[in-house]
């Protein structure tokens, strides 16, 4: 069946081809936020000595000042005193997710202007820095979620469908109970108790993400378990995992391949509604969602909504495109 898989027919779908390209940049520019947008310039150069202060702290006394306090790179004192003796080399934007500029024309949020090209939100925070490491986070999460969950639905669903009998009964028994419990209200109550991460959100949606996976890899497993070439392997003596890792698993991998993006848009709006409502990442980290309540709280500065529409919309809809072109990529009957 992965013969029949071919990149062609997924470059033949347009909407599909140039989504891909659009989420990679979206991504690559957001693993590469801190060269991007960062109140570090990502070189100095003083005194003939190079320093890297994307990397390291350094004291302003390396530099000329006056206090033994990590150097703030925006302060004209020490920007002149570094000028004077050599040079600094910048992000394009001089402004992390957390820094607030305290030199606005208009108070807080304030519009965009050409040192805050998409504006400040309500702290005085640059709005493009924000939803650049916020990509970041919820493309990470999403990702990781993605490969996890796809795991833990292989390893479940192909054991309830190699195996069947007694064995696919009691996982789908399990798996009814288990799909019930409500995933949103279990983390907003355990958020009571302990402050979320980014790890123990993952863990949390983790335990449920894999149902619906599991439930089309056994379907798959049961499917194929039957066939010919199957029996033949189990009668010349071939191992449970041989057969499954060479015969069973590429065919349920394939049927799986097309719900890749789809998982990846559902974590994404699942962290996005959380933070949203206050009970995902911590309160510092720049987030999608915490963007999106900004919107919500400041009503009288459209440019944070219509930014985080934007963003949100781009990439979700090309998440969606790519999956569909997944889909016809491995739809055999095309």
């Amino acid at each position: 069946m992965l013969q029949k898989v071919h990149l062609t027919k997924f470059k033949q779908n347009r909407r599909a081809y140039i989504s891909l390209w659009l989420f990679g940049i979206i991504f690559t520019l957001s693993i590469f936020s801190e060269f991007i947008a960062n109140d570090k310039p990502i070189v100095v150069i003083y005194n003939s000595e190079i320093y890297f202060p994307i990397f390291n702290n350094y004291y302003e006394t390396e530099f000329g000042g006056d206090f033994e306090t990590y150097t703030d790179y925006r302060d004209i004192y020490i920007s002149d005193k570094i000028k004077k003796r050599g040079f600094i080399i910048w992000t394009p934007v001089k402004y992390s997710f957390d820094s607030i500029n305290y030199e606005l024309s208009s108070p807080a949020p304030s519009p965009p202007t050409f040192e805050n090209i998409l504006g400040t939100d309500d702290k005085g925070r640059d709005i493009f820095a924000r939803i650049l490491y916020g990509l970041r986070i919820s493309i990470l999460f999403g990702l990781t979620l993605t490969f996890f969950t796809i795991l833990i639905a292989i390893f479940i669903g192909g054991i309830q469908g190699y195996y069947a009998g007694k064995t696919d009964l009691f996982g789908q028994r399990f798996i009814e109970i288990w799909s019930g419990m409500p995933i949103l209200f279990i983390i907003i109550i355990l958020s009571e108790f302990i402050t979320p991460n980014f790890w123990l959100l993952l863990g949390i949606m983790l335990l449920f993400s894999w149902i619906p996976i599991a439930s089309l890899i056994r379907a798959e497993f049961l499917k194929v378990r039957n066939f010919e070439y199957v029996q033949a392997s189990k009668v010349m003596g071939a191992s449970d995992f041989r057969i499954i890792i060479k015969h069973l698993l590429p065919n349920g991998f394939v049927a799986t391949l097309t719900y890749l993006p789809f998982i990846v848009v559902s974590s994404i709006i699942t962290l996005t509604s959380l933070d949203f409502l206050g009970f995902g990442l911590p309160i510092e980290t720049a987030s999608l969602g915490e963007m999106l309540s900004q919107a919500k709280n400041n009503l009288h500065a459209p440019w944070i909504g219509v930014t985080i529409f934007l963003t949100l919309s781009t990439l979700l809809v090309s998440l969606i495109f790519i999956g569909e072109g997944i889909r016809d990529m491995t739809d055999s009957k095309s």
